[in-house]
C-alpha cells in the first residue's frame, strides 16, 4: 500500500536495489589524524562531517580503532547526534569493544574489517570460506538489533558466494589492487575482475560498497560497477581538499560519481 513502512527485510532489499546515484560517504579518520597529531580539538572531526553533510555528501564513515590514533570513541557518539539525516557507518574488527560500540551508537551500517589491531590499513579483505561460522554469528548480531552489516571483501567469486552464506546485508570490495592497477595503466583490466565478482554479489541478492584508494580518477572507471551503491573515501578526498577545498573536494567527488568528467585536484 502507497506509504506503507517497509519491514527489515524488504527495507534491505529496497537499500540494495542499486537505483539511483552511487552515494558517497566521507570517512573522516584522517581530520582525526590530524587533530591528534597535535592534541586538542582543532580540526573538528564533527566540523567537518558536518561540512562534508552541507556539501552533498551522503554518509559519514569512521573507524573507531583500539589505540584511537585518529577517531576517538567520544568522536562516534558525538557524530552520531549530527548524521542524523545521512547515513553513519562504523567500520572495524568486530571485537568486543568494536560491538559494544556499536550495539550503543547503533549506526545505519556496520562494515566488518578483519584489521589486527596494529595495522596501518586495511590491506586485505576479510577469508569468508575459512571465518564463516564466525562470521554468520557477528552478521546475525548485528542483524537482530536492525543494524545493516556489510564485509570488507576481495574481489573473488568464491569469497563473494562464502559471504552470502553469512547472511550480510552487503560486501564492500576492498579496491587497492584496482586502485594500483590503474596507476600502472591496468585499470580496465582490473575492472574487469571486480565487475565479474559484482555480478555474482548481484546474483547472491548483495548489494555493493567500494572503498580503499579509490580517487576523483580512478574512480571514473569504479564508479560504473554493476549494483555499486556506496562508496566510502577518506584519505583521497582530504588529499585533494588540501589543494581544493573541503567543499569543493566533496563536491567533485559527487560529480564524477553522478558521470561527471574526472577530475584533477591541483
Amino acid at each position: 500500500m502507497p506509504g506503507e513502512a517497509l519491514s527489515a527485510p524488504d527495507e534491505i532489499k529496497a537499500q540494495n536495489s542499486g537505483t539511483g546515484m552511487t552515494k558517497l560517504s566521507v570517512n573522516v579518520n584522517k581530520i582525526a589524524t590530524l587533530r591528534n597529531s597535535r592534541g586538542g580539538s582543532q580540526p573538528s572531526v564533527t566540523e567537518f562531517a558536518a561540512a562534508a553533510i552541507a556539501s552533498g555528501a551522503h554518509g559519514i564513515t569512521v573507524h573507531p580503532r583500539p589505540d584511537e590514533r585518529h577517531i576517538r570513541r567520544t568522536d562516534v557518539f558525538e557524530l552520531r547526534d549530527i548524521v542524523r539525516d545521512v547515513e553513519f557507518n562504523i567500520e572495524g574488527y568486530p571485537d568486543d569493544r568494536y560491538m559494544q560500540i556499536v550495539y550503543e551508537a547503533r549506526p545505519d551500517q556496520a562494515t566488518l574489517v578483519p584489521d589486527p589491531p596494529e595495522a596501518l590499513t586495511s590491506s586485505a579483505g576479510w577469508d569468508c570460506i575459512s571465518h564463516g561460522a564466525e562470521l554468520r554469528k557477528i552478521v546475525g548480531e548485528l542483524k537482530a538489533r536492525g543494524i545493516r552489516v556489510s564485509i570488507f571483501l576481495e574481489h573473488d567469486v568464491g569469497q563473494v558466494e562464502a559471504a552470502a552464506a553469512t547472511g550480510t546485508d552487503r560486501i564492500e570490495f576492498y579496491t587497492e589492487p584496482f586502485a594500483r592497477a590503474f596507476e600502472e595503466g591496468r585499470g580496465r583490466e582490473s575492472y574487469q575482475l571486480f565487475e565479474q565478482a559484482a555480478l555474482k554479489a548481484k546474483e547472491a541478492g548483495l548489494g555493493i560498497n567500494a572503498g580503499h584508494d579509490l580517487n576523483l580518477e580512478n574512480m571514473a572507471i569504479m564508479r560504473d560497477l554493476p549494483g555499486l551503491l556506496e562508496v566510502s573515501i577518506g584519505h583521497a578526498l582530504v588529499t585533494d581538499a588540501l589543494w581544493m577545498g573541503w567543499d569543493r573536494a566533496t563536491k567533485a567527488y559527487l560529480d564524477v560519481l553522478a558521470g561527471g568528467k574526472a577530475h584533477h585536484s591541483s
